[in-house]
């Protein structure tokens, strides 16, 4: 017996149905190759247990290659109305395994939507990624993995490697906190409407063994000032976080004349550790 799923109307034929146009206030473009979207629910892995968010869903293209992919409870946070009332049509066809709330995803815990594992998959809005991203990083132990897909830029960003010029505060936080993974590339003409740009999925996974930082909101903070003022020296930059940065890069075995971007992430968590416990 086919899955309901696959006999729902072609994405293109429910938006039309349902006047759920792209709207730029909410950073809205629509992947609407099936393959595509296969392709990312893929490599979520195994979505038969506990609870999969996906944040911005819109029509719901990839909403559905999670249901085929397994999603047994799947879970999409929603801002516009309109799509909202759009995916009523997938939300019975899945028979249960589908809940979509009306909401701001920068407001709602994942981790309060069903059952764990939690994983988190999902083509974000442009205009909310990266906070959204900080703020699940944080708590990334709660998560089997996030499958994310960014602008290429802010992906760049988040799996640059030590003298890159993407290479900056996202690198580390992100890179200290989890295995970042570039998948693949997409671009604009995978879309409705096309962006400007080109996209880039990324997998970040739950980091087994991480040096000691003292807190993340340290290495947060030492992050900020070194990156803050990239193109000075770290005992220049360092200095905004009110103490003698010298003897604290020297505990490190950093060189005072170094550039933030010349530090690898176990550089930072030590330098980070420092200053916490000074």
């Amino acid at each position: 017996m086919s899955d309901p799923i696959a006999a729902l109307p072609p994405l293109r034929d429910m938006i039309a149905a349902h006047g759920l146009a792209a709207d730029k206030r909410f950073g809205q473009h629509f992947l609407l190759d099936l393959n595509l979207t296969g392709k990312i629910a893929r490599y979520a892995g195994d979505l038969s247990e506990g609870t999969v968010i996906e944040v911005g869903p819109g029509p719901g293209g990839l909403t559905r290659a999670l249901l085929l992919a397994g999603g047994k409870h799947v879970v999409a946070i929603e801002m516009d109305r309109r799509m909202v009332a759009g995916l009523a049509p997938v939300v019975e066809a899945a028979g249960g395994r589908l809940q979509v709330i009306e909401g701001d995803a920068l407001e709602v815990d994942p981790r309060t939507l069903g059952p764990a594992p939690y994983r988190i998959v999902a083509n974000l809005p442009y205009n909310v990624g990266t906070p959204l991203l900080i703020g699940w990083l944080r708590v990334i132990d709660s998560y089997q993995s996030l499958t994310l897909m960014f602008q290429k830029e802010v992906a760049d960003r988040i799996c640059a490697k030590v003298n890159d010029d993407a290479y900056g505060r996202l690198a580390v936080i992100a890179q200290y906190q989890a295995d970042c993974e570039s998948l693949f590339d997409l671009p604009p003409q995978a879309f409705t409407p096309p962006p400007k740009v080109w996209s880039s999925v990324v997998q970040l996974t739950p980091r087994a063994n991480r040096e000691p930082c003292g807190s993340l909101s340290m290495l947060e903070r030492v992050t900020a000032a070194a990156f803050g003022q990239r193109r000075k020296m770290l005992r220049s930059s360092l200095k905004s976080l009110g103490r003698d940065p010298i003897p604290f890069l020297e505990q490190a075995g950093l060189l005072p004349t170094a550039r933030a971007e010349e530090i690898d992430v176990a550089g930072f968590a030590r330098l980070s550790a420092l200053y916490a416990a000074a």
